[in-house]
């Protein structure tokens, strides 16, 4: 094989990975394209990895990683079928919401060996998410798949009848991390605490947070740590409450799961 990895789309996630994979392939065996041939360009300059086609991914790469919006997953796929069925060692990597391992089979025109990943933003910086399932896939390339991708952060494996509802949480939530840092932020400024400030204590306190989560567990039994009886936590926490803090989140999730859902029809 030519390309170890072959990313078909390089948009926000898929340069994501490109980025982390870029610290593990040599950029000889990692090829990228996009419709947008600018931005591929800049990537592959950027990471130090080969821009080309995506009849010559769909050919010559062991794992052709698809990153190109569900919505567009056919018309992608459609002229790529005769490349991918003259491929013999060929595995996808799909990480479109919504789309099951067998739709992408259908798209592709064969039963090739299908990963299935939700990952999510962070994973440029390592510290991603990565949820993936499998189907037809051999034991030694799933063992390459996580090798490949252990610069993105933590992998994990689950049914994929569980991947849309988890991915609600990981792939959507660091959205409502950043807007949640905001909201923090905002009501440091408008008690008195400069910008630039209330920026760096917000960031660092949800990586320290996140942190004690990994290390110590439960999220409910860290919360009552912080808590002194009578004290200013809870009344913060008290005020979170008053606004429908949980119940928003929730809903958050369980939005986020509905399109998902929705994008499969």
């Amino acid at each position: 094989m030519k390309y170890t990895l072959g990313f078909i789309g390089c948009g926000n996630m898929g340069g994501s990975l490109v980025k982390a994979a870029a610290k593990a392939v040599e950029g000889k065996k990692l090829g990228v394209c996009d419709y947008c041939t600018e931005k591929a360009e800049a990537l592959a300059k950027a990471c130090g990895v080969q821009a080309v086609t995506a009849t010559e991914l769909a050919k010559e790469s062991k794992f052709v990683v698809l990153g190109v919006k569900p919505q567009n997953m056919q018309e992608t796929l459609a002229p790529l079928q005769a490349a991918l069925a003259g491929n013999q060692e060929v595995v996808l990597i799909t990480m479109a919401a919504g789309l099951s391992i067998s739709a992408i089979q259908k798209f592709a025109g064969k039963e090739f060996p299908v990963i299935r990943i939700m990952p999510n933003t962070p994973a440029c910086l390592g510290e991603g998410m990565i949820l993936y399932t499998t189907q037809g896939v051999s034991e030694a390339d799933e063992a390459a798949f996580l090798s490949h991708f252990a610069k993105a952060g933590v992998l994990d494996k689950l049914p994929e009848d569980k991947i849309d509802a988890a991915s609600a949480l990981s792939g959507c939530g660091p959205a409502y991390v950043y807007a949640f840092a905001e909201a923090l932020a905002d009501g440091a400024v408008e008690c008195g605490v400069p910008r630039d400030k209330a920026n760096l204590y917000t960031a660092q306190t949800l990586l320290g947070a996140a942190k004690m989560l990994l290390e110590f567990g439960h999220p409910a039994d860290l919360k009552d740590a912080v808590c002194s009886p009578g004290g200013t936590t809870i009344a913060g926490l008290h005020a979170l409450e008053k606004g429908g803090f949980s119940a928003a989140t929730m809903d958050a999730i369980a939005a986020a799961y509905k399109r998902t859902l929705e994008l499969k029809k």
